[in-house]
């Protein structure tokens, strides 16, 4: 299946689908380790705490013209892209990361963009750094006697919780795993919310019902890039040496 690789603006609902999907993209998870050293004991390792995720899109290729391996609906404009994507960059714009039939949906801040044209076609080519944002938030102590465990129903698995207050770095499928034990009922929990009308941007301060696993409606329709991407497939052409999309 082919990968459909989009930013949303969050602000806006602005959505830019790159027009030629990137060979390979690897999207970092860290979490940070504290070595300390005990006397008699040596070196232990202790957790330290998340730390922010990121990720370098390299060979990201804008093109002059409309090839047989450009995403459909791809516009042969590559100074446009280039123009929305160096604004973003410029304004420390927060934008949603996702990548169709994958668990990513990141939050991302673009940092910074190498662009240039290298084989006389006009094509540009680009190296997107980007890494994740999160807002920064106060900690809240618990009370005493208290617990920040969710209570679940027994039957079902769902939380007893009738609502969910969106978080920044959440996005639905977490929200979907957190919930049901499994991130593949987003679509489902999407649908229990009408308000919801893209299931890949949802925004922090949102308040979501969240139904009983028996209770989740079936999911809705895809969203345009994941139909998109779904309803297409690349196809190697060994005589042409090249990939076609069908």
């Amino acid at each position: 299946m082919l990968r459909i690789m989009s930013f949303l603006e969050e602000a806006t609902g602005k959505e830019l689908v790159l027009p030629v999907t990137p060979a390979k993209f690897f999207w970092r998870h860290p979490n940070g380790i504290e070595t300390v050293q005990l006397d008699q004991l040596g070196e232990i390792n202790l957790p330290g705490g998340a730390r922010m995720g990121d990720c370098t899109l390299e060979d990201v290729i804008l093109p002059a013209q409309i090839y047989p391996f450009c995403v459909p609906g791809a516009r042969a404009a590559p100074y446009e892209y280039l123009y929305d994507l160096e604004v973003w960059s410029d304004r420390g714009a927060k934008l949603r990361w996702i990548v169709s039939g994958t668990s990513v949906n990141a939050s991302v801040m673009i940092e910074e963009i190498t662009q240039g044209e290298q084989d006389g076609t006009n094509d540009l080519y680009l190296t997107i750094v980007m890494r994740q944002w999160k807002k920064p938030e106060v900690p809240v102590l618990s009370v005493s006697g208290g617990s920040a465990q969710t209570a679940r129903d027994s039957q079902t698995g769902a939380a007893s919780a009738k609502t969910y207050k969106v978080q920044a770095g959440d996005c639905l499928w977490s929200i979907a795993e957190r919930y049901y034990g499994s991130g593949s009922q987003y679509k489902r929990l999407a649908a229990a919310n009408p308000a919801i009308k893209n299931p890949n941007l949802i925004y922090p301060g949102q308040v979501l019902t969240i139904p009983a696993a028996d209770d989740l409606p079936t999911a809705g329709p895809d969203s345009a890039s994941v139909a998109l991407a779904d309803a297409t497939a690349s196809v190697w052409d060994p005589v042409a040496q090249s990939w076609t999309l069908k």
